[in-house]
């Protein structure tokens, strides 16, 4: 009988390491657990904490893809991220310069979310606790 616990990580391929570092570390504040140099395939791998629950993998690689985002393709849609106030969270990373798209609310749950992208365009969703 198959059983999953949960996600064990996600894995997010940056085209710019210093820059992708510094968004998911100082504007998103996600603890760094691990940063390591793979020499032979030129990549970085920095492994993040988020909530005391999941982690992320950040990735470089020399000259990645493109991913389209707009208009949405097949595939991983966007990152959502569980905020105990949205207004606050908004607020602080607005305050870093990151645009943020209008809070809305969720139809079906009268939760309030919003959107933004990471440095790669990468869609990341807000969704109030």
């Amino acid at each position: 009988m198959l059983k999953i616990n949960r996600v064990h990580h996600i894995a997010i391929i940056c085209s710019d390491y210093a820059l992708s570092k510094h968004f998911y570390t100082q504007i998103l504040r996600f603890k760094i657990l691990q940063e390591n140099y793979r020499a032979e395939r030129k990549s970085y791998k920095l492994d993040l904490e988020v909530g005391n629950q999941y982690q992320i993998e950040l990735f470089s690689f020399p000259e990645p893809a493109k991913r389209p985002s707009r208009p949405e393709a097949a595939g991983l849609r966007h990152l959502a991220f569980e905020v105990n106030n949205i207004d606050e969270a908004v607020a602080a990373i607005t305050a870093d310069g990151v645009i943020v798209e209008p809070i809305r609310i969720d139809e079906f749950t009268g939760k309030r979310f919003t959107f933004f992208a990471d440095p790669d365009g990468l869609p990341i969703e807000f969704y109030e606790k």
